[in-house]
């Protein structure tokens, strides 16, 4: 099976298969939390319903795990060994105000949202520790919104379900822009079997800088009895600055997109509002060659009327991914040289390398998959600082531990 390293640069030694972590990755897209997890972890399971993705996952992982099927037509029997991790990056659409904060809906409710997928996957979850085989740790991934949707009560009910199962759990709201030039804020949920002691050094007292957020701390204060006393403030450390620019990724001569006319540019300054034009203008005036991301929004005027605007911003960030599924327009460029202005759609590439993915990384030939694909995706380098800096030590910890008490057994 061919394996896709974070840095294609360097050579890495695979561990031992015995000593390496084990996991399973639901919803799995084309493997970005894998990717991130790195070659110290072996994927027992990757699970998606969606044909194009499966065929990106295939690409560059080998099908040899992967089962591609609605995870509501999962049952136990389809899950093989006993991971040490489960990994979930479930819907986000009802989550959203694309999906208009439907929410994940009731355990077993009759009302079905794609956001409610996270109910038979957690069934899957409970199932495995009925069979003795609970995972260690589960990881849940999804939009800011899972914080706010129904006034708190989507994320009050996976705290519960955590709870529930006999996971410690808290919450970690960590935004790309830290290590990739992509503003894109998303809630990671660390739950750790209650029977795992957890050292010192890896919680805190409460939501720590750069992780916190009003509403990560308004969810929690929402928690109610057993499920609020099986919390835990998660201590992360902050990763080195960033080097790389929205403008490092761009290339002059992409494929799968064509620079615009200069009559399409026009029609998109046209679009702006003074606030966006006087961006623009202040991007001339620099003399430097600047990149920025923009979008069509829909937008109220003077008059209260809807009209559509497009909005650019020149802070070195791309904009945050986002597929036309979810209600929002594909992101574009507008490249400023002096007096000269440029615009044409983000390209394929340069998507994938915003959401950390290496240039070896294969991607689906057409334009609309792969950007649904980038889209949809978690971050890697998210993903391998969580892993470094929490996930591991935890499990580690916890092996220790394990090793110790056998030998004084």
């Amino acid at each position: 099976m061919e394996k896709i390293d974070c840095d294609p640069n360097l050579d890495r030694i695979d561990p031992p298969v015995e000593h390496q972590r084990t996991f399973y990755e639901f919803f799995a897209g084309g493997g970005m939390a894998r990717l991130g997890l790195g070659e110290g972890w072996r994927c027992l399971l990757a699970n998606d319903l969606d044909p194009s993705k499966a065929r990106a996952y295939r690409e560059n992982w080998g099908g040899d795990e992967l089962l591609i099927e609605d995870v509501r037509k999962l049952s136990s029997r389809n899950l093989p060994g006993a991971p040490d991790l489960v990994w979930a990056s479930f819907p986000c659409q009802d989550l959203s105000l694309a999906g208009k904060y439907a929410g994940i809906g009731a355990e077993g409710g009759e009302r079905q949202t794609r956001s409610g997928a996270f109910w038979p996957f957690w069934k899957l979850v409970s199932t495995l520790a009925a069979e003795n085989r609970k995972p260690t740790l589960v990881v849940l991934e999804n939009v800011y919104g899972v914080l706010t949707s129904r006034r708190g009560a989507d994320f009050a009910a996976i705290g519960s379900a955590l709870a529930s199962a006999g996971y410690r759990f808290g919450a970690l709201v960590l935004d790309a822009k830290l290590f990739v030039p992509q503003s894109r804020p998303r809630v990671f949920i660390v739950g750790v079997d209650a029977d795992l002691a957890i050292d010192a050094d890896l919680i805190d007292s409460t939501a720590a800088q750069p992780w916190r957020a009003p509403a990560l701390q308004s969810a929690y204060e929402q928690l109610k009895g057993s499920v609020k006393e099986r919390w835990v403030w998660w201590r992360l450390p902050a990763p080195p600055p960033r080097s790389e620019r929205f403008a490092d990724i761009i290339e002059e001569n992409p494929e799968g997109v064509e620079w615009h006319s200069a009559a399409q540019t026009a029609r998109l300054l046209a679009m702006m509002s003074s606030l966006n034009l006087e961006k623009v203008q202040e991007a001339k005036r620099s003399g430097r060659r600047l990149v920025g991301g923009l979008y069509r929004r829909t937008r109220l005027d003077e008059q209260g009327g809807k009209v559509q605007r497009a909005e650019v911003r020149f802070d070195n960030v791309a904009g945050c991914l986002r597929t036309p599924s979810g209600g929002s327009s594909r992101q574009m460029i507008l490249v400023v040289e002096k007096n000269r202005v440029r615009s044409r759609l983000l390209a394929p590439r340069e998507a994938a390398r915003l959401m950390g993915l290496p240039d070896s990384y294969r991607l689906p030939r057409n334009y609309n998959e792969a950007y649904h694909l980038c889209g949809d995706g978690v971050v890697a380098p998210v993903v391998r600082h969580l892993a470094a800096q929490l996930l591991e030590p935890l499990l580690d910890a916890g092996r220790s531990r394990s090793s110790l008490a056998l030998k004084v057994a």
